[in-house]
């Protein structure tokens, strides 16, 4: 057994569980991510007809074919290789579990003479008599990219490879890609990014001037463009190939600078880049594999679907005024693992002037939000909630405290009038953020910033008075899943003796909603594979089947909905009820039921999110914000996770219908003592 430590993050302290030995490697392959591209049938029919291809120039050369395999998962594309001719493959694993599969999936599918599995990184594979390899291969196939092409150390890889394990002529799989990009303006995606002027009820609020002028996290933000409206943002550039590698010859890891002049489409404010990368198999183009967003597609083209390559956001370090007909350049940085861009004038694209610097946050506030946090700090409709029921609940007398970590709830209660305001921040650079946001607006002195443990406060902190309004959105960075912010809940209860008899509690009480859901295509992650261009991949399905049953299975985990399209087949339903004017409770909350499948389709889990009650006539939602009654297509919260349970049925029998399922049973139970929810939902007949 082993020990692992654990943050709670409804109370907050550090949990020692004990886990089995073997609870790391559980953890690793329940969260990969090779069920998702072994579904992704467009991408395999483009290998394959690459591999074949490739194959084909090969013996056309009158050479025996060897191919090196780097980043292989289950043996896939070696075992397409040796389907279209090639004498001998070495297939590299560095993640053991998969190496080990890939093994028995080769022996399974009759490759066991033609293919080597070997465990290693490939920067530690050797070549000779006695090495990994008895001799260079001439066909370098590999699948090492990510969402920004470049992320997972793809050119590191392939420079070595082709140094010391390929022959002096290869053929490469895929041949080339291209990096393209398109500048736009957004105040949605900006928004993601920077924080906009807040009306409170008196006046603006505004972002201190290095959190406008910082560049933001270094690291990119991978999204489901497909999933943006065209109305979300403004066109101001032509799509632009900003640039390509060729694997077919030697690859650099030194940082590059790209310069791609372009004038100007339209009018505007120059803030985002989106981007995405296509593949070409070939060196004749003639294979291609693309990542761009569904809505370059014909109207009548079928748009492939994948999650483990989406599309890139990237932030400009500071916003620009364009005009149409501007000549202009965009500017690509790129080193041996990202990329990021600067919008300049033409021909400083060189002066020293421009730093090429990878940019980083100076601010602190891109450190402690990440970007669906600055999207629900901007939603003025949800802050307008917030104003309309604090306006009820506050007086002139009011002694109020906040509870949420980097929250404009204190400078609202104080623009409506509050006599006295506390706010609690659960780290020192969060308790920055917060100073410095309150020395811009002048009310450094009006409100007071503590960094304590709730249950450290004490009287002296709180100026000898009671607490007569307790406030929270509530936000914590440590929530990962929506229930989590029951923290507040926590909290509330740690600080009942510096609570004023009679005391406000904001918000009142919260509720745990359920639905269960047909995916368009998020169900493909948690699907087994089972035949996969005609190779039998059933071993990994089985070892991830176990793995998921060894927690995973169990739990439910957080996605952005907005990004993943579905259908509601029942009624939300209002499964558990927390009433925070009350403390926590020493005993199990539980709740079970069932809730009726109303529509037909295709039930692939449960979605789950919190609502809370403001007042008794306000309350917000971080989940299902509408239905549409014709299909039942779900419109999201887009600024909170949701949590998602997969069916079990759904992972041993493929998608359940509901012409065989009319319902699905519920039992929860969330135990205060660990801070979290235990679920269970079972289809019935």
């Amino acid at each position: 057994m082993v020990f692992c430590g654990r943050v709670n993050p409804t109370t907050g302290a550090l949990d020692w569980v004990e886990e089995g030995e073997d609870y790391d490697y559980h953890q690793e392959i329940a969260r990969s991510s090779y069920a998702d591209m072994l579904h992704d049938r467009d991408r395999n029919e483009k290998y394959y007809q690459g591999i074949r291809s490739a194959v084909k120039r090969v013996k056309e050369r009158g050479e025996k074919v060897i191919v090196l395999d780097i980043g292989t998962g289950t043996g896939l594309l070696s075992m397409m290789a040796v389907t279209a001719g090639a004498d001998y493959c070495y297939a590299i694993e560095v993640f053991t579990p998969m190496a080990e599969a890939a093994v028995q999936i080769v022996k399974a599918n009759g490759f066991g003479d033609k293919i080597k599995v070997i465990n290693k990184h490939s920067k530690e594979v050797t070549v000779g008599p006695d090495g990994d390899m008895l001799q260079r291969a001439n066909i370098l196939i590999t699948e090492l990219f990510d969402t920004e092409l470049i992320g997972e150390g793809a050119l590191p890889s392939y420079e070595h490879a082709q140094q010391n394990l390929m022959q002096e002529r290869w053929e490469a799989v895929p041949h080339r890609a291209t990096i393209y990009a398109l500048v736009v303006e957004s105040r949605r995606l900006w928004g993601w990014n920077k924080l906009f002027p807040i009306n409170l009820h008196q006046g603006l609020i505004h972002a201190p001037a290095e959190i406008q002028t910082c560049p933001g996290a270094p690291s990119v933000c991978d999204v489901q463009l497909s999933q943006l409206s065209p109305d979300d943002f403004k066109t101001l550039s032509d799509i632009m190939a900003i640039f390509r590698v060729d694997f077919s010859q030697q690859v650099s890891s030194a940082t590059v600078i790209h310069p791609v002049k372009f004038t100007s489409v339209a009018n505007g404010a120059a803030q985002v880049v989106l981007s995405w990368w296509d593949i070409d198999m070939d060196p004749e183009g003639t294979i291609n594999c693309t990542m761009k967003p569904g809505w370059l597609y014909p109207t009548d083209h079928p748009v492939p679907w994948r999650d483990h390559w989406m599309q890139c956001v990237y932030f400009l370090p500071e916003e620009r005024k364009v005009t149409v007909g501007e000549e202009l350049c965009l500017t690509a940085y790129q080193d041996d693992y990202c990329v990021w861009y600067k919008l300049i004038k033409p021909g400083l694209e060189k002066s020293s002037s421009v730093s090429d610097e990878r940019p980083v946050c100076h601010c602190g506030a891109h450190i402690i939000w990440n970007r669906t946090r600055f999207g629900e700090l901007n939603d003025q409709g949800r802050m307008a909630k917030y104003k309309a029921a604090m306006s009820k609940i506050l007086t002139p007398s009011s002694v109020c405290l906040c509870i949420s970590d980097g929250s404009l709830l204190p400078l609202l209660a104080y623009s409506i009038g509050a006599a006295q305001v506390y706010t609690i921040e659960s780290s020192s650079m969060s308790k920055q953020v917060m100073e410095k946001l309150l020395l811009t607006n002048h009310l450094k002195e009006a409100i007071t910033v503590l960094q304590k443990a709730p249950e450290s406060i004490t009287a002296a902190n709180l100026g000898d008075k009671k607490v007569s309004a307790l406030i929270g959105e509530p936000f914590f960075t440590t929530s990962l899943l929506p229930w989590h912010n029951l923290y507040f809940w926590y909290s509330r209860t740690a600080l009942s003796d510096n609570l004023a008899e009679g005391c406000t509690v904001f918000p009142m009480a919260a509720s745990l909603y359920v639905l269960a859901v047909e995916f368009k295509d998020l169900w493909r992650i948690r699907s087994p594979c089972g035949i996969c261009e005609g190779f039998d991949v059933s071993i990994m399905d089985a070892m991830i089947k176990k793995s998921l049953d060894f927690r995973e299975s169990q739990e439910a985990e957080p996605h952005a909905l907005w990004e993943y399209p579905c259908r509601a087949l029942s009624q939300p339903v209002k499964v558990l009820q927390f009433d925070f004017t009350k403390t926590v409770p020493a005993n199990d909350v539980k709740a079970e039921g069932s809730m009726s499948l109303v529509r037909s389709g295709r039930c692939h889990g449960i979605v789950l999110w919190m609502e809370y009650q403001l007042t008794e006539d306000i309350s917000v939602s971080t989940g299902l914000l509408e239905v549409s009654e014709e299909k039942g297509d779900c419109q999201w919260y887009p600024h909170s996770k949701q949590g998602i349970f997969f069916l079990n049925s759904d992972l041993e029998l493929g998608p359940s219908s509901t012409q065989t399922y009319s319902s699905v049973s519920y039992q929860l139970t969330f135990s205060p003592k660990l801070g979290d929810i235990q679920m269970s939902f079972v289809p019935n007949s």
